[in-house]
């Protein structure tokens, strides 16, 4: 609870976002560790520490993969595996397995780690309490050359990929970072200031001759589909610099077919070709909770534990992809990057590329947005395509599909709080990876070998 309580300390910058909140957030988390603790001390009481220290990872994937696909309670943060975000080398098993695998290349190391200073102290006598029954030296050997074996396969695979190019047709792209404050978004006295503010961004763009040209997440505004001024401005400036624009925005649904209620609206991202039409609209599918809408609203009192209303948002049905001539791409929105199975299903759909556009003004200096940078590291290794991110505050930055970042938006040396652009090129895959096929198939295999394991052990204890 400890841990959860300190990594997510930057939620408090978020407005509503109380100590209740920030309790129930680390109780909650905190269950998943003390379930882990649980299961695994059972397995060492009913099967022996060489079966336990053999299961910890996959029990360990199990509970991760549970916590974050928990309906409006899944939590994709903080995985064991995202600590080697900054290790290319290592996780280049996560095309195969996922970050999930990753995470357990880690737990099984801990697990080998944890085997050998057991076996140690064991022949030392420096245990106590006394085990209640033999340690068999030759299974903890098994546990270490186990974590050993895989360690070892992993560096190899990882230094095999990284070592070859990255080829492909390339693609220019600007990503656009206004640094607006969140209390001004949404102030029509600030909406000359915020559209001069991309335009003149836009322009400056210009000069690198990018083929694609990037606003993060609600960048306008307005409504650019219902405001006539707003749309004529922005379809302007588009004719101007004649190229294809992918714009943040919160409109009413372009492709809804059941009547709209009033002040029905969602979070999408507009393509424009360089003569200024609409040619594809994204709405935002995976929906942030309480923030984006109140789960079963209908039935849960959230009053009483001060969760303040909110203005409930369209969710999108479509995995769209934007496609032109010469490149395909999709846009996942703000936090849609950190659910794995998401880009999954564009990159599988066709896009070549990933567009993460993102309003991180919330969370101000904290930790919050290098969370989500970290996530979209392991979305570009995963499916072996370059990540694009296009934040408001920042962190705008490129990442290769080897998880590298190739560059990022910065002044004085900061990355958040700061307003700039950055063009890039971009390599167009047409790669799908082991894991863009299958997806989270060894997250599964993970909880069908922790439920065997448990059960057979159960089973056993009853007997």
């Amino acid at each position: 609870m400890i841990f959860f309580a300190l990594v997510f300390r930057w939620a408090f910058d978020v407005p509503g976002y109380i100590f209740l909140h920030h309790s129930i957030l680390f109780v909650y988390l905190g269950l998943y560790f003390g379930l882990f603790g649980l299961l695994f001390s059972l397995l060492c009481k009913s099967s022996g520490v060489t079966i336990a220290f053999l299961a910890a990872p996959f029990i360990w994937v199990s509970l991760e993969y549970v916590r974050s696909n928990m309906g409006f309670m899944g939590f994709p943060y903080a995985w064991l595996g995202y600590t080697q975000h900054d290790h290319p080398i290592v996780i280049q098993i996560a095309a195969v397995a996922g970050a999930y695998g990753v995470s357990f290349l880690l737990a099984m190391v801990n697990s080998g780690v944890a085997a050998l200073v057991l076996t140690i102290s064991y022949r030392l006598k420096t245990l106590y309490p006394p085990p209640d029954r033999p340690i068999w030296n030759r299974g903890l050997t098994l546990v270490g050359g186990t974590a050993a074996f895989l360690l070892i396969l992993t560096m190899c695979y990882g230094i095999m990929v990284v070592s070859k190019p990255i080829t492909g047709k390339k693609l220019r792209v600007s990503v656009v970072q206004g640094n607006i404050e969140q209390a001004k978004k949404w102030d029509p006295r600030q909406a000359a200031f915020i559209m001069e503010t991309y335009v003149e961004l836009s322009r400056k763009a210009l000069k690198d001759q990018p083929d694609l040209i990037l606003w993060p997440e609600t960048a306008t505004p307005g409504f650019v589909l219902k405001d006539i001024a707003l749309l004529q401005q922005t379809t302007q400036l588009i004719r101007e610099i004649n190229t294809y624009f992918l714009i943040g925005s919160s409109e009413y649904p372009k492709f809804q077919n059941s009547p709209l209620q009033f002040g029905e609206f969602g979070n999408t991202a507009l393509f424009f070709s360089p003569d200024g039409r609409v040619v594809g609209q994204y709405l935002k599918i995976h929906l942030l909770p309480f923030g984006e809408y109140l789960p079963y609203a209908e039935t849960v009192p959230w009053s009483w534990v001060d969760v303040p209303k909110v203005n409930p948002t369209i969710p999108g049905k479509e995995f769209t992809i934007f496609q032109c001539p010469t490149f395909r791409f999709a846009a996942p929105i703000c936090w849609e990057n950190l659910f794995p199975e998401l880009p999954r299903k564009f990159v599988k759909r066709g896009a070549q590329f990933l567009a993460n556009i993102t309003n991180e003004a919330w969370f101000d200096r904290g930790f919050g947005p290098r969370h989500y940078v970290i996530s979209s590291v392991f979305r570009a290794v995963e499916n072996r395509v370059y990540v694009v991110r296009c934040a408001n505050t920042g962190i705008s930055c490129f990442i290769d599909p080897y998880g590298r970042i190739t560059g990022r938006v910065q002044k004085d040396g900061r990355d958040i709080l700061v307003e700039g652009y950055l063009t890039q090129p971009v390599y167009l895959s047409e790669e799908r990876t082991f894991y863009t096929k299958h997806g989270d198939l060894f997250a599964y295999l993970c909880l069908l070998v922790s439920v065997v394991m448990i059960g057979a052990s159960l089973w056993g204890r009853k007997r």
